[in-house]
């Protein structure tokens, strides 16, 4: 299937339902989390399409690579935000495993797509 836009990689896929189930998961934390770690974990899970998709629409492959490492960081991001929620106690560890999972998967995709750039 060709590549005609952002929206048909599947690691943009990947990552926007990664988003979306970030903000699931947050939804019922404790209200005085609102503007910690609620916000940074939605922040971070956010980050990661939007960088993908800018990285693509710079046309650069310098620049795309660039904005693929900074997804990268983004997913790190979450991953830590989503650990130090645990330790906490704001969440179980078995709410986290299925999004620890994805993020891996998205990971997986990125380094790849990275690697790709970079042998082209």
């Amino acid at each position: 299937m060709p590549i005609d836009s952002y929206k048909d990689l599947v690691v943009w896929q990947q990552a926007m339902d990664l988003a979306v189930a970030a903000y699931g998961l947050t939804r019922n934390w404790p209200k005085d989390e609102l503007y910690g770690l609620t916000a940074q974990v939605r922040r971070a899970a956010s980050s990661v399409p939007a960088n993908i998709a800018e990285g693509y629409g710079r046309e650069n492959r310098g620049s795309y690579q660039q904005f693929l490492r900074i997804a990268q960081g983004s997913l790190k991001e979450l991953e830590t935000h989503l650990l130090i929620a645990q330790r906490v106690g704001i969440v179980p560890t078995e709410a986290t495993a299925e999004l620890m999972a994805d993020s891996e998967s998205v990971g997986k995709l990125l380094r790849l797509l990275i690697r790709k750039l970079a042998d082209e």
